[in-house]
C-alpha cells in the first residue's frame, strides 16, 4: 500500500490511500503522520529516559469546507441583495445615446389655444332628385352641369304600369261617382213619395173632417144613420194615424238617406284623392328641378331603366356653400355651436363659424358643418381648406414643444434632463391645454428645466435614462 503525504499552508494533512480511495479523518491522518516520523526519527525510537515522551504535539484543527462555501454563499447573496435594493430605488434604467433624443426647455409666454383642421367644400343646400316609382328613360332635357330653374323638366321617364294603374284608379272613381248619383236620385224620389202621401193623407184629413162635422148636425135630426155617422169617425181616425205614421218614417228615412250619402260622399273623396295621388307618381315620370341650382351627379342614358327610388342626381345651390370638417374626439367637450374660426388659404382669409354639430363619432372623429361670414368667390364643390379653429383666448403660461411623447405618456409623466445633462429621470407633470406647436405645462415643471420631447417608444418602461456622449 502506497502512503501519500500533503501538507497546506493551514498545516491541516490529507493521506490518500490507494487511487480511487475515499479521505480518511484529519485525526487518522494525524496519527500517520506521527507514525511516520517515529520510524524515520532515530531519536525518537530511543527509550524516553527524561520523560520528555510524555509530551505531545498539539495539532490545530482545519476548518471544514462546507464552511468556507457557507460563509462565501452569505456574502453573495449580501451583494445580491445591496445590488437588488439599489436597482429598486433607482428603477429601470437604458443608457441612450444623447445625440438620437430632443431635448426642449421649459419657456413661458402666450398660449394661443386653437387647433388646425380641414374642411370639405360642400353645398349649403342639396336637393336630390329620385325616381319615385321608377320606369325608362324615354328623354334627356338637358346635361349635367346645367343651371336650372325650379320646375324645368330635366328628364322624361315611361312606366306602362302605372300608367294602367291611373287608367283603373279612374274607372273605379267614375263608377263610384255613379253609384252615389243613383243613391242621390233614390233619396230624392222617396222624399217626394212621403211629401205626396202626406199631401194625400192631408186632403183625407179635411175632407173627412167635414164630412163628420156635416153629419153630426144631420144625426141630431135623425136625418142620418148611426152606422154611417161610425164610419166616417173611423175614416178620419185611420188616416190621422196613418199620417203620424208616415211623418216618422220620413224622418227616419231621411237620417238614414243623409249617413249613406255622407259614406258615398267620404268614399268618394278618398277615391279621388287616391286617384290625385296616382296621377302625381305617374306626372312624377317627368322629373323636373325642385329648386334653382347647378345639376350635378346626373348620369342617364336613354332606354335605362330606373329602379324605384333610384338616384338619379342632385340639385346644389350654386351660390351657398359650407365646409365640413372632422375633429378628434378629444375636443369634442370643447366645440360648441357658433363657434369661430379662421380660413387662411392662399388669397383667401374669412372668418366661419360653426352651424351644426354631428352627434355620431366615427373612427375616433365626429363632424361639423362651418359657415362662412362673407363667402368667398370662384369656390368649387369638393375642394379642401385649412383653417384654424379657436378654442379659447390666448393667456400667459409655462409651455414645452408638442410632440409623438404625448401620446405615449398621455400627458402624465415626462424625462426630465438632469442640470449636468448626465442622465433624464422620469416625473409626475400636469399638462393642459395644447396646439401644433405647444403644450400647456400646469404643475411640475419649472421655467428653464430641460426635457425629452423625442418619442418615448423605447423608454416607455424606464424610469431614468444614462445620457451617453457616443
Amino acid at each position: 500500500m502506497r502512503i501519500a503525504l500533503f501538507q497546506s499552508n493551514s498545516a491541516s494533512r490529507v493521506v490518500e490511500l490507494g487511487r480511487g480511495k475515499r479521505q480518511q479523518p484529519l485525526r487518522q491522518v494525524a496519527k500517520v503522520s506521527k507514525i511516520s516520523k517515529i520510524q524515520k526519527d532515530p531519536v525518537a525510537q530511543r527509550p524516553n529516559i527524561s520523560g520528555q515522551g510524555m509530551d505531545r504535539p498539539v495539532v490545530k484543527k482545519a476548518t471544514p469546507m462546507k464552511y468556507v462555501v457557507r460563509t462565501l454563499a452569505a456574502a453573495g447573496l449580501a451583494v445580491l441583495a445591496y445590488l437588488l435594493v439599489q436597482a429598486l430605488s433607482q428603477g429601470r434604467s437604458l443608457t441612450v445615446d444623447s445625440g438620437r433624443v430632443v431635448v426642449s426647455t421649459v419657456t413661458e409666454g402666450t398660449f394661443e389655444d386653437f387647433i388646425p383642421l380641414r374642411g370639405r367644400l360642400e353645398p349649403r343646400s342639396t336637393v336630390y332628385l329620385d325616381a319615385i316609382e321608377g320606369g325608362r328613360v324615354e328623354e334627356i332635357i338637358v346635361e349635367d352641369g346645367a343651371i336650372v330653374q325650379q320646375g324645368d323638366l330635366i328628364v322624361r321617364l315611361s312606366n306602362t304600369n302605372m300608367q294602367l294603374e291611373v287608367l283603373s284608379r279612374e274607372a273605379a272613381v267614375t263608377e263610384q261617382l255613379n253609384n252615389m248619383r243613383t243613391i242621390e236620385l233614390q233619396l230624392e224620389q222617396n222624399r217626394l213619395a212621403h211629401k205626396r202621401n202626406l199631401v194625400e193623407i192631408d186632403y183625407q184629413i179635411v175632407r173627412l173632417s167635414r164630412n163628420l162635422q156635416r153629419q153630426k148636425d144631420l144625426g141630431t135630426r135623425n136625418l142620418i144613420s148611426k152606422a154611417d155617422l161610425d164610419a166616417t169617425q173611423d175614416e178620419l181616425t185611420y188616416y190621422q194615424k196613418r199620417k203620424e205614421v208616415t211623418l216618422e218614417s220620413q224622418a227616419t228615412d231621411a237620417r238614414m238617406q243623409e249617413q249613406q250619402l255622407a259614406q258615398l260622399r267620404q268614399a268618394n273623396d278618398q277615391l279621388e284623392g287616391s286617384l290625385a295621388f296616382a296621377r302625381k307618381n305617374l306626372d312624377g315620370l317627368n322629373v323636373r328641378a325642385p329648386l334653382d341650382g347647378k345639376l350635378s351627379g346626373f348620369n342617364v342614358e336613354i332606354g335605362q331603366s330606373i329602379e324605384p327610388g333610384g338616384r338619379l342626381g342632385q340639385v346644389d345651390d350654386p351660390d351657398g356653400y359650407k365646409l365640413k370638417v372632422k375633429i378628434d374626439e378629444y375636443y369634442l367637450g370643447r366645440v360648441d355651436l357658433g363657434q369661430f374660426a379662421v380660413l387662411n388659404s392662399g388669397r383667401l382669409s374669412n372668418e366661419l363659424r360653426i352651424s351644426k354639430i354631428y352627434p355620431q363619432v366615427i373612427n375616433g372623429q365626429f363632424e361639423v358643418d362651418m359657415l362662412f361670414g362673407d363667402m368667398p368667390t370662384d369656390l368649387r364643390r369638393g375642394q379642401t381648406m385649412q383653417i384654424k379653429l379657436t378654442l379659447g383666448d390666448p393667456a400667459p403660461a409655462k409651455m414645452i414643444p408638442n410632440g409623438a411623447y404625448y401620446q405615449e405618456t398621455g400627458g402624465n409623466w415626462i424625462f426630465v434632463v438632469s442640470p449636468d445633462d448626465s442622465e433624464a429621470l422620469r416625473r409626475t407633470v400636469v399638462l393642459g391645454r395644447r396646439n401644433t406647436d405647444f403644450i400647456e405645462v400646469l404643475d411640475g415643471l419649472d421655467v428653464g428645466e430641460k426635457v425629452i420631447t423625442s418619442p418615448y417608444t423605447s423608454y416607455v418602461g424606464m424610469e431614468r435614462l444614462s445620457l451617453s456622449a457616443d
